[in-house]
């Protein structure tokens, strides 16, 4: 075969056109690939009035370059356009409620802005130009608080004055000057010969108490000693601050250049690190308003702090010096309960096998742990974030009882805990997962998104504030993403299916109550087509788990005994489910591909989300191990059960499903006949570190799991026939990882693949045209080898 090099942007243009064979409509790669402005655009982001009778949303409607609000009344179900000048004076989406909710708080073109709702007027607090951010009503709810610049501020409402709660500054704590028996000698001698200096010290030290009487006392500043502001706020009391101050490690950005550029130029552009890169570590403060005074937070008493990490145990050749250290942590901001102003923080280890929830003293900067969460793998799952650096939320009940997800049984569920008599309450249990958790508003139930029914599914439910039965609210089969109305009678519901784009229905807040859709966003071109609804399978993998997966199945007369494989992306993703995919473009051209007499199998390989905490970590150290293996048994399941032949068979998928494709290519080759690699990571080395480190740690510490992880190593294996699609100004995957696997194989003297490069695309294409020329390569691959 005719090998073209990494360096030509484009093999072969195929004009073909796929086809429904004896269906009513065509499907062609000009419609599919254009994405939303075939299919329809969803509405998006809906939020409530505050009166409960309406629903506003975004949608674009007429497929023009932004989406426009619109607003649904709760009655009639009818939804209109809002005006601009309407859109101007309503309130923020988002913000902070006083007490009982009569006002609301909020940032606006960056500046605060508070709205009354029994008058029904805005009211601008600030006209400045600096970034606000922090904004929330105090505990007496006539001040509210914000950060400014590296500061926190309050507004007194009463009075009309902001005042600065802290003084923190950019420089260095100015040095004391130091003093010696000499110096001391000398001073003490002009001021025992000399009248004039002893008349100016006394001068000078009598303007200076008159001026400490008149003038009122400026805070103590605090001197960023050349380090930043990592976060601050405020407790709801106003008399405690706590902020965390960040050191930089360093600038180890890469370098990618962008190609096609308006200047004509080569431009040169930063991108992220390289997993393994130092990063910034930081220092936690609690600031006591009252005596102007800072104490630090010592997270060095954390229990497990000095735990080597398990993996350690393969290299038993390491210097023991490097066993047993203190790790790095970083803590989250602080969530303040109600009126007592418990303050509760999340800390995270650097490496990602630990989590503490702890409380924090306020008076010393003191605290006790209240949970402990390890991971030999790496902490994560829904509700508690998968990355040291990402915040996801814990709640407050009422004054001392807060909630928290936890993975401790191995499923991320909803727990309990009340600070006064330290107990701990799991709320929810079961084979599976809490995506998202609300609070009534009279604190009597918590209101859940979860995936109980199954994994394919995803629905609102009530379960009451002490546990219990998790009742169901949604019925539809699908995905339903709740918002409730501010006095929770109704909810809207953004839902989708298999085969439908999320539309935007109204529900009263009960189960089994009349269902409304409020939109219809799919086009004409799209309805036309009658869009499959995949079969969600389960096969037994070669270590006996059940793998979940979507199965796309031509009519028996077109069934021409082959099939693809999909590969999803991200890893931690699931795509095997009824409701409609962020992978549109390729759920139409499994379609394109049935009609072609293919059958097609999409896996929620090892690492995929939505199977809980031993699904989640399968591929810990060995990424293309039992995530690969999946594939295969997968293959397998097809040849046996379906009359797929053996000899049919291909691969294909984008960034994670890009690695896959490669790892099956090179390592698979009697399974997989054609691969096509899209945005494909070729060495774990060189991806960014808040991914890569949880799952194979850092090349430095853990080089084995990198070298058994990376397609790069195992090229020689490659036996059926490949094609690398990738963007040139990726960066996320960045080019460099192509060109050196291009290299790999030249110097392996393999011919049997292909590349094809997009100059101006991203990690995700942007155009048109770059979707249809890469699928129809993809399509002809399989046309051609399969």
């Amino acid at each position: 075969m005719k090998k073209l090099y990494f360096f030509i942007p484009f093999f072969f243009l195929c004009a073909f056109i796929a086809t429904a064979q004896d269906n009513q409509s065509v499907l062609t790669f000009d419609e599919i690939m254009s994405g939303e402005d075939y299919i329809g655009k969803s509405p998006s982001k809906p939020f409530w009035a505050k009166d409960s009778k309406t629903i506003y949303f975004y949608w674009n409607k007429d497929n023009k370059a932004y989406a426009s609000l619109y607003k649904v009344d709760i009655k009639s179900k009818k939804y209109t356009l809002v005006t601009p000048e309407e859109e101007k004076q309503l309130p923020s989406a988002r913000g902070n409620w006083n007490k009982d909710q009569s006002k609301k708080v909020y940032i606006k073109d960056n500046n605060l802005y508070v709205y009354d709702f029994k008058k029904g007027v805005q009211k601008q607090i600030t006209n400045t130009l600096e970034r606000k951010s922090n904004v929330k009503f105090q505990d007496d709810h006539s001040k509210i608080s914000f950060k400014q610049g590296n500061n926190i501020f309050i507004w007194d409402e009463s009075t009309g004055i902001t005042h600065q709660v802290t003084n923190i500054v950019n420089g260095s704590t100015p040095r004391e000057h130091s003093s010696t028996p000499q110096k001391e000698f000398l001073e003490e001698q002009q001021k025992e010969l000399f009248e004039i200096v002893r008349l100016r010290e006394e001068r000078k030290n009598e303007k200076s108490a008159h001026q400490e009487l008149v003038t009122n006392k400026s805070k103590e500043k605090i001197y960023l000693n050349s380090q930043y502001v990592a976060d601050i706020v405020v407790s709801n009391d106003a008399n405690y601050v706590v902020y965390s101050l960040g050191t930089r490690a360093g600038n180890y950005a890469t370098e990618m250049p962008v190609w096609v550029e308006g200047t004509g130029y080569v431009k040169m552009q930063n991108a992220r690190p390289k997993v393994g890169s130092p990063e910034d570590t930081f220092k936690s403060f609690v600031y006591n308003v009252q005596k102007d005074t800072v104490y630090a937070i010592d997270l060095s008493k954390l229990s497990g702090i000095n735990d080597t990490p398990k993996y350690f145990e393969n290299y038993p050749e390491r210097d023991s010096s490097l066993l047993n250290q203190k790790r790095k942590v970083v803590m989250h901001p602080p969530h303040f309960s109600p009126n007592k102003n418990y303050a509760v923080a999340d800390v995270r280890a650097y490496d990602n096998k630990d989590r503490w929830l702890i409380q924090i003293n306020l008076e010393d900067g003191s605290f006790t742990e209240i949970d402990r969460q390890h991971d030999d793998a790496w902490v994560g799952g829904p509700g508690i974030s998968g990355w040291n650096f990402w915040i996801e939320p814990i709640g407050w009940i009422n004054e001392n009882t807060m909630w928290y997800q936890s993975e401790k049984t191995s499923f991320s569920h909803l727990y309990t805990y009340n600070v006064e008599t330290k107990a701990t309450k799991a709320i929810t249990s079961g084979d599976f997962e809490i995506h998202k958790t609300e609070v009534s508003k009279d604190k009597k139930f918590f209101y859940l998104t979860s995936n109980k029914e199954n994994s394919s599914e995803v629905h609102f439910y009530k379960v009451s504030i002490n546990g219990g039965e998790m009742v169901k609210i949604t019925q539809a089969v699908g995905h339903h993403t709740a918002t409730l109305s501010p006095d929770e009678k109704f909810f809207a519901d953004i839902y989708s299916y298999s085969n439908k784009p999320e539309e935007l229905y109204i529900q009263a807040n009960k189960p089994g109550a009349e269902w409304v859709k409020v939109t219809k966003s799919t086009t004409e071109a799209f309805d036309q087509y009658e869009w499959r609804v995949p079969e969600v399978v389960t096969f037994k993998a070669e270590d006996g788990q059940d793998v979940h997966a979507r199965l796309y199945k031509p009519s028996p007369e077109k069934d021409q005994h082959k099939a693809v494989l999909f590969v999803h992306g991200a890893g931690y993703l699931q795509n095997v489910h009824n409701w409609w995919s962020v992978y549109y473009r390729e759920y139409m051209f499994h379609n394109m591909l049935v009609d072609n007499g293919y059958t097609v199998l999409d896996i929620d390989y090892r690492a995929s989300s939505g199977y809980g905490r031993d699904w989640r970590t399968g591929i810990y150290r060995h990424m293309g191990g039992k995530d690969l293996s999946d594939h295969v048994d997968g293959a397998k399941f097809l040849i046996k059960e379906h009359g797929i032949n053996k000899d049919r068979i291909g691969i294909y998928g984008g960034s994670y499903g890009g690695f896959i494709t490669l790892m099956a290519m090179f390592n698979e080759g009697e399974t997989f006949k054609a691969g096509a690699a899209i945005r494909s990571v070729t060495d774990w080395a060189h991806y960014n570190h808040p991914y890569t480190s949880n799952i194979l740690n850092t090349p430095a510490l853990d080089p084995d799991a990198f070298k058994k992880s990376s397609p790069i190593y195992f090229a020689e294996g490659l036996k059926g026939d490949l094609l690398i699609l990738h963007g040139m100004v990726d960066d996320n995957v960045q080019f460099q990882d192509v060109v050196r696997l291009s290299q790999r194989l030249i110097e392996l003297k393999k011919e049997n693949w292909n590349m094809a490069i997009y100059p101006i695309e991203p990690h995700g294409f942007r155009e048109t045209t770059s979707w249809i020329d890469e699928y129809k390569r993809i399509f002809n691959l399989f046309q051609e080898k399969l």
